[in-house]
């Protein structure tokens, strides 16, 4: 099939919602990422050489082990003694020894390897390239003109077919040849052809730390050619004088559940190629296509035009100016990246989302639950992709079976527990080092994700679905909170405040800010549960009574908010750490507004000031968000546009940690939103932080809490028109700088207000 005239033709002005590139990619981070939620591949976009990273989110090494260090129950006593008498280095010691999980370290999330495609010959005297992705549709287009061919190579990941789908075209007849073969940097793999145009990879994940590699994988690719031949070599497939080629990869694992290996690869990938082999590629596409729209059409951002310029290029261009497009391109890429990691039955995003090329990758890729995982799900309410959460509701739900045990065999507790880390085996215990893992907080803050679900969706049934784990989240605090000697307040002891070191010996401290702020918002939300599904009891008293004995935030010597139970920030080893995790209470929670607790807003935005704008790529998003919640647009803007250039933003458009984290990707998507739109539930803030650098844009699509939409413009900076309808009748109050408007919400009615509604 010769290629279309017109997809020869390179577009004047690229879609607002396309990166693309006028050279391959020689870098990872340079690559661009499709996915389907569960499949993801890395397209470099080569001429005569090809490679499209390959990864599916449940091959991980190891394998699943109870890692509660048996001494631990023993020990913690003496820790508790040791922290309350200020003996922090001599508890580190003996938590290091007899606390921390066996093994320490948690196993990596792994690639599945890389398909290599050889086009020798279609490298000659290249013109006209260009390789893009189009985030609207979902698709990674390579374009070239060699020796007087143009060819053109489509990716893509269909959550419908659940292949990565592969299409190759030449506008001259029979012009295409190519060399296909899989590789693979894991200790077990091997490669075998199946017939003349099948090719499977098989392997497993690796071993780690004396468990075995219990994941076991299959990835198969299928050649389906028009004209020419497909040939098995060896462990490749040759390919020679098609007019057209598609490439169908499906891949699979052995895993049903973090505790069931039963699933059959050979039989899945079989299965899933057999189905798609059935059906054309214009057809995988328009499915696939379709599929993604509907998620991705239901929110825009429109802040004007940008420059005709590759993405690489005007990420370049951030350290000396501003592009307001950009950051609307931005936040699309936010969106994609979540729908592309993290759909219904897949795994939750992971600190790279899906894509990974290595078999350790930093930080082992894993859960990171003391910001990093929260991170990735801010945007997914408000931003219209609400079912994107439930990955990570179910991993919850699943860690609150492991974190159990681990609350029973550890600390002799009710409930359950995580600390700052999580894998796909769902351990729960603490793991790197006590001034790290030794935090007891993390499930507690994933606890507030489901509950978030209920406060936009209000869905009754899945509130009584959630009611165990938010009450067995609590329940552990009630029975492992302890008394302070010296204030009577109840505190975590031990714990830290992640991940920073106080200056007396270490990090392990009792009381730190976030931990209370964090249980204020588990102990309110249980209690509201508990009334509105009428399973109010002794505990949920109990619950209450807690709250009230927790410490509350404080101002320190220096009027900035205190980070520990002492006022110890200004002598703390590092005063501008990456970590602002006492700010959890202004975001993002809700129990610190300038308009509703002022002082405190005060010494917030004081510790943002100690602490310096540029930090790693997520530290820098959070700064976003906590900046918008002070309503001060411009610093918020300021951050922003360090978090666009080329020292936080990739070629690509990955968070530059450095290395990459996706997390700093979806904190910037969040930021942007907080700075137009901010949503208390019964108080909505229209343009609270709206930057002079966005005199005028709009976004359509926000999701408000309550089962509510808002659609937003502005015009030289002030408001044009607000649209907002509920689904629920009510009244919610709208704040528009210091004016305030009460509205009374009819279910299905839209209310419309501009500027003058607040004169």
């Amino acid at each position: 099939m010769a290629l279309p005239v017109a997809a020869t033709q390179r577009r004047a002005q690229p879609s607002r919602h396309e990166l693309w590139y006028d050279a391959p990619a020689t870098k990872w981070t340079e690559a661009l990422p499709v996915g389907n939620g569960r499949l993801g591949a890395m397209v470099f976009g080569g001429t005569a050489g090809e490679r499209l990273q390959l990864n599916e989110d449940t091959i991980w090494a190891g394998s699943a082990e109870n890692p509660v260090n048996p001494r631990a129950r023993a020990a913690l006593p003496r820790v508790r003694e040791l922290v309350f008498a200020g003996k922090f280095a001599e508890a580190e010691k003996l938590a290091s020894a007899d606390v921390m999980g066996v093994p320490l370290k948690q196993p990596p999330y792994q690639t599945a390897g890389s398909l290599m495609i050889d086009m020798a010959g279609a490298d000659a005297g290249v013109t006209g390239y260009r390789r893009s992705l189009d985030l609207a549709t979902a698709v990674a287009e390579t374009r070239w003109t060699a020796n007087g061919t143009t060819y053109r190579r489509r990716v893509l990941a269909s959550p419908v077919d659940q292949v990565i789908a592969v299409r190759i075209e030449a506008d001259r007849p029979g012009a295409i040849a190519a060399r296909l073969g899989f590789t693979c940097p894991l200790k077990s793999w091997k490669v075998a052809p199946e017939g003349q145009d099948t090719l499977i990879l098989s392997g497993s994940g690796d071993p780690h730390h004396g468990r075995p590699g219990a994941i076991q994988f299959e990835a198969r690719l299928r050649v389906l050619a028009e004209g020419g031949r497909v040939t098995a070599n060896g462990d490749a497939l040759m390919l020679a004088g098609a007019d057209a080629v598609t490439l169908l990869i499906a891949i699979a694992t052995n895993f049903r559940r973090f505790d069931d290996l039963s699933a059959d690869p050979a039989l899945i990938t079989r299965d899933q190629i057999a189905r798609a082999a059935a059906r054309p590629f214009a057809a995988i596409e328009r499915t696939a296509t379709t599929e993604h729209r509907r998620l991705f059409d239901r929110v825009r951002l429109d802040l004007g035009d940008g420059p005709n310029l590759p993405t690489d290029k005007r990420i370049q261009a951030m350290r000396t100016g501003d592009d307001p497009a950009l950051a609307a391109l931005y936040f699309d890429y936010a969106r994609y990246l979540l729908i592309a990691s993290s759909r219904p039955g897949t795994q939750p995003a992971n600190l790279q989302g899906i894509w990974n090329d290595l078999p350790t990758p930093p930080w082992e890729s894993k859960y990171t639950v003391n910001i990093n995982t929260e991170m990735n799900y801010w945007p997914a309410e408000p931003a219209g992709l609400p079912e994107l959460t439930e990955p990570l509701i179910r991993m919850v739900e699943e860690m609150a079976v492991t974190g159990a045990r681990t609350a029973r065999e550890m600390y002799g507790a009710r409930g359950w527990v995580c600390h700052h880390n999580t894998d796909t085996w769902r351990d729960t215990a603490p793991i790197d080092g006590p001034q790290w893992g030794l935090w007891p907080t993390g499930g507690a803050w994933l606890a507030m994700h489901l509950w978030d679900r209920w406060d936009y969706g209000r869905d009754r049934a899945y509130l009584e679905r959630i009611w165990p784990v938010l009450h067995g989240a609590a329940l552990f605090f009630l029975d492992t909170l302890q008394r302070d000697p010296t204030t009577g307040a109840l505190v975590t002891n031990p714990s830290i405040s992640p991940e920073n070191q106080h200056p007396f010996g270490g990090a392990l401290c009792a009381g730190p800010a976030m931990d209370n702020q964090i249980l204020r918002d588990l102990f309110d939300h249980v209690g509201a549960a508990a009334r509105i599904l009428g399973r109010e009891d002794e505990s949920t008293r109990a619950m209450a009574a807690a709250r009230a004995r927790l410490a509350p935030d404080r101002v320190g010597k220096a009027g900035q908010l205190m980070e520990w139970a002492e006022d110890w920030d200004m002598e703390a080893p590092e005063r501008n750490h990456r970590h602002v995790s006492h700010l959890y209470a202004l975001y993002p929670s809700h129990q610190i507004a300038p308009d509703t607790t002022p002082a405190l807003a005060a010494a917030a935005k004081r510790t943002l000031e100690l602490r310096g704008d540029e930090a790693t790529g997520w530290a820098t998003a959070w700064r976003i968000n906590l900046w918008a919640r002070l309503r001060d647009g411009d610093h918020a803007h300021r951050i922003l546009r360090f978090l666009l250039g080329p020292d936080r933003t990739y070629p690509n458009m990955f968070d530059a940690h450095p290395p990459f984290q996706i997390d700093g990707n979806f904190g910037g998507a969040a930021g942007m939103l907080e700075m137009l739109i901010q949503d208390r539930g019964d108080t909505l803030l229209l343009l609270p932080a709206l930057p002079s650098a966005w005199p005028q844009g709009s976004v359509t699509g926000v999701r408000l809490k309550g089962r509510g939409m808002l659609d937003l413009s502005w015009r030289g900076g002030r408001l044009a028109s607000a649209r907002i309808r509920s689904e629920l009748a009510g009244e919610r109050r709208v704040l528009l700088g210091d004016k305030a408007k009460t509205l009374r919400l009819t279910p299905g009615r839209m209310v419309r207000l501009t500027g003058r509604d607040f004169a």
